[in-house]
């Protein structure tokens, strides 16, 4: 794969969404600094990573990848991190017992700085300006000054996600993620108002730790009831900052990513011959592909040559977002070229991209039946097809905020400007989170029993 690449390969080739620096000069010095940089993650995770998600694409696991739209300098704290760690891990609680696999946790977190956006520009009171990338690019304030590309912006990201993964790491394996410290805050969620289709759920779950304690088998016995793997993603969009943070494995002796675990190419930057797929195709991390209703089997085709010539497990995963009702269309043609070609790879939904309105009130928001209707689409889709449906990913936070419309607590659209803090896409909060995992987890509970029922 790498004989024929470099880590600068993708300059010659066409480039999309990435911004142009005034300073040429002041972009060099800030490469150059990165690249003496230690990395962020290391190949060895990238490779336990890999492996898991190949579990996945057999269905031996279960991916659950979620966080951010796209990380703040501003919003940047412990407490954060923390909150959105901790709903992913009740999440991934409650997807497991429904399983009865493993569930693989991705947090889009320490890199998730950058956005594709569908207009260069934007024009406020009658004032046009080049739009907001994500903080490692420019500033979200609407002033000329602000929305120059900046590359000093990639420092600062790189110290912020180098935090947020020390901090991440403790967390993992200092005792917060305890099983059962874990499930009693699921069990807060199950005691409010309309959830109680959801407590039988919480219940059984309750009855099992309850029984594995009688057993003896309890988190001081058995440290992986206290610790867990916990994995970062980002898309690879700022290829100056990936390129910079790219590095030889010392085992190996080829490229991985340092920037995150997983990247993924987006469905905006997916062009076979482009800059995005040169870069993505030499590193040997897990890498994901973002597959909306414009991508032609043709290409998918030529992306799965491309990006995994040897067709290596765990190395490819397909992320679905069409939006809800459209999957039928799309999806089937997408498989059918998967198993024309014999690819390994791992099917997931993310039914967040595909589902974003504006509202009446004038807030771009994602209705949680439009997001739960795709997952139930995807799920429908692989039974039909007699394919895996081998994870989910979603755009959250651990915050309570008021960006997606509907769920539990009913947000309406006359609510969405409590709290609405994202500064690109909605995003479901804590809430809704925890209540499309209980969905999910019904799905891959009835999916479970067909199989059993099939193969007895």
């Amino acid at each position: 794969m790498t004989d024929s690449w470099s880590k600068s390969g993708w300059r010659n080739k066409p480039r999309v969404q990435m911004p142009d620096y005034p300073d040429a000069a002041a972009l060099a010095t800030v490469e150059a600094q990165l690249g003496q940089y230690p990395p962020l993650v290391f190949a060895g995770e990238a490779r336990d990573l890999k492996r898991q998600l190949g579990e996945a694409a057999q269905g031996r696991a279960f991916l659950l990848q979620g966080g951010d739209c796209a990380e703040s300098f501003g919003e940047f704290n412990a407490d954060i991190i923390r909150d959105t760690f901790k709903v992913l891990l009740q999440m991934a609680i409650v997807l497991t017992f429904g399983a009865k696999v493993p569930v693989i946790k991705v947090g889009r977190m320490a890199g998730q700085f950058a956005k594709p956006r569908s207009s260069a520009t934007e024009t406020v009171g009658g004032v046009e300006l080049p739009c907001y990338r994500g903080d490692i690019i420019n500033a979200f304030e609407f002033t000329e000054a602000a929305r120059v590309p900046d590359p000093n912006r990639m420092l600062q990201a790189y110290t912020q996600a180098a935090a947020s993964l020390n901090l991440l790491r403790a967390f993992s394996k200092g005792g917060f993620a305890d099983i059962h410290r874990v499930h009693s805050w699921t069990l807060g969620f199950t005691q409010g108002e309309n959830a109680e289709r959801y407590r039988a759920l919480s219940d059984r779950i309750s009855d099992a730790l309850d029984f594995m304690t009688a057993a003896g088998i309890t988190s001081s016995t058995l440290e992986t009831m206290q610790t867990v793997d916990f994995y970062t993603s980002h898309e690879a969009l700022l290829l100056e900052y990936e390129q910079a943070l790219c590095r030889i494995d010392s085992t190996t002796g080829l490229p991985v990513a340092g920037s995150g675990h997983m990247i993924w190419i987006g469905d905006r930057t997916r062009q076979p011959d482009g800059a995005h797929v040169e870069f993505a195709r030499g590193v040997q991390n897990p890498v994901g592909l973002k597959c909306g209703p414009s991508i032609t089997a043709e290409d998918l085709k030529v992306l799965m040559a491309k990006l995994n010539p040897t067709n290596e497990a765990g190395r490819l995963t397909l992320i679905a977002r069409f939006g809800a009702g459209k999957s039928a269309e799309h999806l089937p043609r997408l498989i059918k070229a998967v198993q024309e070609e014999g690819a390994n790879v791992l099917w997931t939904c993310d039914p967040m991209h595909g589902n974003t309105i504006k509202s009446p009130s004038g807030y771009k928001t994602r209705p949680f039946d439009r997001v739960l209707q795709e997952v139930r689409d995807f799920f429908a889709i692989h039974k039909s097809e007699n394919t895996i449906p081998g994870g989910v990913h979603f755009e959250m936070t651990g915050k309570d905020v008021t960006e997606c419309t509907g769920g539990l607590r009913a947000v309406s659209d006359e609510d969405l400007s409590d709290r609405y803090h994202t500064a690109c896409d909605p995003r479901l909060n804590a809430s809704q989170s925890l209540e499309l995992a209980f969905l999910v987890a019904e799905e891959l509970s009835q999916r479970r029993k067909l199989l059993a029922r099939d193969a007895g």
